[in-house]
């Protein structure tokens, strides 16, 4: 079964969907009320991603502990993977997951891949920028890529 619960962020609505045993995504739904809302059977890895996010964003959790579970293939999950070891305040170059991964022509099938992230945040893509240093494309949109960048330069 699947469980959904809403966190209102300072960057908009963000769903968190799970099972009893992990998260399975954390989505922006581009919209502007939470529609799923704190029941009192919500798993309570559901909770912990929730009460994480919030610790995230108030400046007080650079790592998050909560289980997740990717669907992907065996090269998706390489890059999701590497995706992880982008430190807290830190960003890398699509060629540097690449590069990482062990697959260094992959550039563009790195940025594809990071494009179908669907655990925003936790998985950091938006912590992956072009090589030139520019802010290339983010699901959640590029100023939302902006504002965690800058929310995690700040001295916590």
């Amino acid at each position: 079964m699947l469980y959904k619960l809403d966190y209102d962020s300072p960057i908009g609505i963000i769903e968190i969907t799970g099972t009893e045993k992990y998260i399975t995504s954390i989505l922006f739904p581009e919209r502007e009320l939470v529609e799923h809302k704190q029941v009192e059977q919500m798993p309570e890895i559901i909770n912990t991603c929730y009460r994480e996010l919030d610790e995230y964003f108030n400046g007080k959790r650079k790592d998050f502990t909560v289980a997740y579970h990717f669907e992907g293939t065996e090269f998706q999950n390489s890059v999701w993977q590497a995706l992880t070891t982008v430190p807290f305040g830190k960003t890398a170059s699509y060629k540097e997951i690449a590069q990482q991964i062990g697959n260094e022509k992959a550039v563009r099938a790195v940025g594809m891949t990071n494009s179908k992230n669907l655990i925003s945040i936790i998985v950091p893509c938006h912590r992956v920028i072009g090589a030139s240093g520019k802010l290339t494309g983010y699901a959640g949109g590029i100023w939302r890529k902006e504002w965690l960048l800058e929310h995690e330069k700040k001295d916590f």
